[in-house]
């Protein structure tokens, strides 16, 4: 997996690594550039007035704790690499906590969804070209669907099953679900606010309002081929979250559903839903990006933070 939604520092070695990564200003000046979008070194060094081989120096020991990742893109002058952060936050305790036992992640690529229900506009591309042709739900059953990187639709729903690795005896603490997403208009509208719903194990999470269909600025990721015009570009990182207490996004509560709610069961998958409901009072449509759109290098990233039900 290449993103990192939520790390659990200790005293350990690794920890260590990130301790160090923050004793710099330089750095923490960078991760909070990386904050708000992914950037190239040449850029973080323009912003920060130092060389391109200091900031090269600052972005490995970054990347060494595993707080920030890079990835090479094509440039105005060639290939750039492209910094953004993998660590969304981290939590820390200087003591032991034999309870918790593992903390387990997968990846789930944009295109494998298990069902759906979408209406134009509405379409998906893999990182070459369009899957078949636009606003043709049919072709959300199309076979390459399974490549696919971006996809789009103004009204319905897309569900991915998320695998369920706890073991007897372990129980769930929190789940971290992160994903860049926006509104889909037609064409683009940065002011297109979409009532989006998330849904785990059949339980509704809350609404977050997006406030647009993201296209004044180009996708950093985006490959050559995209449309520049008149076409979404990139969205927001959101990080949707269920722990004892609730359901958040980005650490702002959606609703009292907790993970004891969720109930899940030995063995069986997790559906995790993403939905514009027609009866939605803000029914602007959904656009999904992966790795190689948009401005996050990342797909569906999931977090599971396990206990013992012993202690």
């Amino acid at each position: 997996m290449e993103a990192i939604v939520i790390r659990f520092l200790s005293t350990d070695h690794k920890s260590l690594l990130v301790y160090e990564a923050l004793s710099s200003k330089a750095r923490l000046d960078v991760i909070d550039m990386l904050a708000k979008q992914p950037m190239s070194v040449r850029e973080i060094a323009d912003r920060l007035s130092f060389s391109s081989a200091t900031v090269t120096v600052h972005i490995q020991k970054l990347e060494e704790a595993g707080i920030v990742s890079c990835k090479p893109a094509p440039g105005k002058h060639g290939r750039q690499k492209i910094c953004s952060l993998a660590m969304e936050a981290f939590q820390g305790s200087f003591r032991a906590e034999p309870e918790v036992k593992d903390h387990l992640s997968c990846s789930i690529r944009i295109g494998h969804y298990t069902d759906y229900s979408v209406k134009p506009t509405c379409g998906l591309a893999v990182p070459s070209s369009f899957v078949g042709q636009m606003d043709d739900p049919r072709y959300f059953s199309d076979p390459r669907r399974f490549e696919a990187d971006v996809l789009w639709f103004a009204e319905g729903f897309v569900e991915y099953r998320i695998p369920n690795y706890l073991l007897p005896g372990q129980r769930l603490v929190r789940i971290d679900l992160s994903m860049e997403l926006c509104s889909e208009a037609p064409g683009c509208n940065e002011n297109w606010p979409s009532d989006i719903s998330f849904e785990l194990n059949r339980v509704r999470l809350g609404t977050w309002t997006c406030p647009g269909d993201f296209g004044e600025r180009r996708g950093i990721l985006n490959p050559d081929w995209w449309p520049q015009k008149n076409k979404t570009q990139h969205g927001l990182l959101k990080i949707v979250s269920v722990t004892e207490e609730g359901s958040y996004i980005d650490g702002v509560k959606l609703s009292g559903v907790t993970v004891r709610d969720i109930h899940p069961a030995f063995g069986k998958d997790l559906p995790f839903r993403i939905a514009v409901p027609s009866e939605a009072a803000n029914v602007g449509g959904v656009t999904l990006f992966g790795q190689s759109f948009g401005n996050y290098n990342q797909n569906i990233e999931v977090s599971f933070q396990v206990a013992s039900d012993a202690g």
